[in-house]
């Protein structure tokens, strides 16, 4: 199994880390347009193997894609991050031509490619990604939904003062400080409502401190976040490598799933050896529906911009 990281900065450094280190991988390859800087951060990485105990082989490449050549799964982390105070849709600008070059190339080195999206805009450059390679939609993942996901758990936990391993919850919609559809009706404590736990008051500051969780990290970062977007990437690589068919929220190209069409947004979906083998179409209330429509409209209004960029 080998598997291509582009961009090796903080967060595809970290995303090439993990799946390193969870030992499923042969090989990682890390690419970056900055001379050494992939090559420098593969050495780096590959100097923890016997302190990690993996035996992945990784591999820093500067923008030589045929060294990508014969991957099975490759995840587009390149562009800008935020800063503190930009929104995701303010890189479209730039991240736009980066995603479209890198997709590309990363189809024509390796036709049957999974490609796994992070640069933001996410929903964006996901359906961008389908624009420019014309991949089948189960090739085309977008990372957002299991990221925003994560935060929404780690906020739950805290909440309830208890263990996040207790919590499952879920967020579907856009990956965007208003897009977010944190689905705070189906959060469960080890099957229990967490409603059941705490105040409605108090779920609601969990659901919008989940919406605003990237934006509070990049204020005290200074910068997007990498720990977090790394593991939630490794998992969906890791389900997809060994065939697991666990359920991901992901930014999907839906053709009329949730009554909706021509865009990608993160519903559940299964993903295994084939990339999404299924979009998971769950009941939602008509609150829940006409948040995630609102959020469909935010997107596909960011959508509009790729035009102007192109």
């Amino acid at each position: 199994m080998k598997v291509t990281v582009v961009g090796a900065g903080a967060v595809g450094a970290s995303c090439a880390e993990y799946i390193a280190i969870k030992n499923f991988a042969s090989e990682v390859v890390l690419l970056d347009i900055k001379e050494n800087y992939a090559e420098g951060k593969a050495m780096d990485l590959m100097q923890t193997a016997s302190l990690n105990g993996f035996d992945t082989k990784i591999v820093g490449s500067t923008n030589d894609y045929s060294k990508t050549s014969g991957s099975d799964i490759a995840v587009i982390t390149s562009g800008i991050p935020r800063k503190p105070g930009m929104t995701r849709e303010e890189l479209i600008g730039i991240n736009a031509g980066i995603v479209k070059t890198v997709a590309t190339s990363l189809v024509a080195a390796s036709p049957n490619v999974i490609l796994i999206i992070v640069s933001n805009p996410m929903d964006t450059m996901t359906y961008l990604a389908h624009q420019a390679t014309g991949l089948p939609k189960r090739r085309i993942i977008g990372m957002g939904g299991a990221l925003d996901s994560a935060r929404f758990k780690y906020r739950l936990a805290e909440a309830l003062d208890c263990p996040q391993s207790d919590i499952n919850g879920m967020v579907i919609g856009g990956h965007s400080d208003k897009g977010m559809v944190p689905l705070t009706r189906l959060a469960t404590r080890n099957s229990v409502p967490v409603s059941k736990f705490i105040s409605d008051e108090r779920l609601n500051e969990v659901l919008e401190a989940t919406k605003v969780g990237g934006a509070t990290l990049t204020g005290m970062l200074g910068t997007s976040a990498w720990y977090a977007p790394g593991a939630a990437v490794s998992s969906l690589v890791q389900s997809i490598a060994c065939d697991q068919k666990k359920m991901f929220p992901c930014s999907s190209l839906l053709e009329g799933e949730y009554g909706l069409n021509d865009l990608c947004i993160g519903v559940p979906v299964i993903l295994g050896s084939n990339g999404i083998e299924k979009i998971v179409e769950i009941e939602l209330s008509e609150a829940e529906q006409n948040k995630l429509n609102e959020s469909a409209e935010g997107v596909k209004a960011t959508n509009a911009l790729l035009t102007q960029t192109s």
